[in-house]
């Protein structure tokens, strides 16, 4: 049976998370700001969680409707079967996220939306499932713009940027998503050098790692939210995981380097890479982005520096992004160069100029990734 889906993601990320849904097979329907929109059977649900490495939720879309009153969404929200999706021993959570609606508040709207479907299940089987906002067996999602209401279960479960693999990490990481989108982004194909001077806790070089060897980033999680489903298909989930398991490629031929300044993030990275399973295809070693001699070109380099978000670091900051643009200028010839960074002042500070700038959000902080090309 047909249903819609809309698959989550940073903002900035829909058109590679569009690319993505389609290499799959899986028909978009529309890409919109934060996410895209597809249509397919549960089997294309399961798949979706299993191989798309720059969406943060995959939803199931359940209704949609005109909302212009707490009252309304009550009415609109019990009349749904729950009981079809709920068991009074079961436990359930409700995100809801409302803008320039009549409703003004998220966490009112997720109350509101608990009370009708756990007064639907008692009106219908005389028990009520209790609520468990961090671990729940069901996680429904509200979404209200403009007083239309879009009522969606999450069959993620946890955000997918939780890949498994991230044990240890330093300050202020890169979402795993994120991280695989801005692989995507660079276009490199696998065949070529892709070095990271400054890795931090590697996570970039390890989706790149993961992306190379055709590695399933849903293959590292343990459970996702469609697992505790009443109608959860055992038997097609352990096809599609085997079917993935199959595809794992040998190691790369290019190389994959992470380097950073500090023995800690090094150490971080190398846990990281190997709960990740691709300790093999990665080389990690300490040095100084200043002593970053990188392999003949043609190849990446990309590098997330920090960005100075503190009052006074930004005039500290000032000689590394310099220093990066020399790097690039004086050792890198033939390469393509990428710095991800949230601050302009400080980019401008690089020295080159950019062939590309993509803007994206690495959280609430507008960003960009700057395209360098190194002739």
């Amino acid at each position: 049976m047909e249903k819609t889906f809309f698959a989550t993601c940073a903002k900035g990320v829909e058109a590679v998370l569009a690319r993505e849904v389609g290499a799959l097979g899986i028909t978009v329907e529309g890409e919109e700001t934060g996410g895209v929109a597809f249509s397919g059977t549960i089997e294309t649900a399961y798949r979706a969680n299993l191989w798309l490495r720059t969406a943060n939720r995959v939803l199931m879309s359940l209704a949609e409707f005109d909302c212009d009153s707490e009252q309304d969404l009550y009415n609109r929200v019990r009349k749904l079967d729950w009981s079809r999706y709920l068991t009074p021993t079961m436990t359930l959570a409700v995100d809801a996220n409302v803008r320039d609606s009549n409703i003004k508040h998220s966490k009112y709207a997720a109350l509101k939306t608990k009370d009708a479907v756990v007064d639907c299940l008692r009106a219908r089987v005389g028990a009520r499932p209790d609520v468990n906002p961090r671990d729940p067996d069901l996680r429904i999602n509200i979404h209200i713009h403009r007083n239309r209401c879009a009522v969606s279960l999450d069959t993620s479960g946890d955000s997918l940027h939780r890949r498994g693999y991230r044990r240890a990490q330093r300050e202020a990481p890169l979402k795993e998503t994120l991280a695989a989108a801005l692989v995507e982004l660079t276009g490199w194909d696998g065949t070529t050098p892709f070095i990271d001077p400054m890795c931090g806790s590697g996570t970039i070089i390890i989706e790149a790692a993961l992306k190379a060897a055709n590695i399933a980033p849903g293959l590292l999680r343990e459970h996702f939210g469609f697992q505790r489903w009443l109608d959860f298909d055992r038997a097609l989930w352990d096809r599609l995981v085997g079917d993935a398991r199959a595809k794992r490629k040998s190691r790369p031929g290019a190389m994959i380097a992470g380097y950073d300044i500090s023995e800690k993030a090094i150490r971080a990275t190398a846990e990281n890479a190997r709960a990740a399973t691709v300790a093999e295809y990665i080389v990690v070693g300490k040095q100084d982005i200043a002593d970053l001699t990188p392999p003949p070109g043609p190849g990446v380099i990309i590098v997330n520096p920090p960005y100075g978000e503190r009052l006074g670091d930004k005039e500290k900051l000032a000689p590394l992004y310099k220093a990066i643009g020399d790097i690039f200028k004086q050792r890198c010839t033939g390469y393509t160069g990428y710095v991800f960074t949230g601050n302009l002042d400080l980019a401008k500070r690089i020295g080159l100029k950019a062939s590309r700038r993509i803007v994206l959000y690495n959280g609430p902080i507008e960003s960009r990734l700057l395209k360098y090309e190194l002739y």
